[in-house]
């Protein structure tokens, strides 16, 4: 049987099966991306998310995640 590995999503998103069942978290948390793209939906400022997370994640962070999360879109639609 063939284990999955981890697999860097970007430079601050990972999925590892070992982690929050692979769903995508940033790298060093068990914070998954899907919950803060839905803070960012809602329209809370980044500064205020950060501040949610206790600052393990900053703009960068959130800035990478919803860049991903615009690609998967884009691609997703070219298709």
């Amino acid at each position: 049987m063939r284990t999955r590995k981890r697999v860097k999503l970007g430079k601050h998103i990972v999925a590892d099966p070992e982690i929050c069942h692979g769903q995508p978290t940033f790298e060093g948390t068990r914070i998954m991306v899907k919950s803060v793209l839905y803070y960012v939906a809602q329209g809370k400022n980044w500064n205020w998310i950060s501040k949610t997370y206790d600052g393990r994640i900053g703009r960068d962070e959130i800035g990478e995640a919803v860049g991903l999360a615009s690609n998967a879109l884009i691609e997703k639609t070219a298709k």
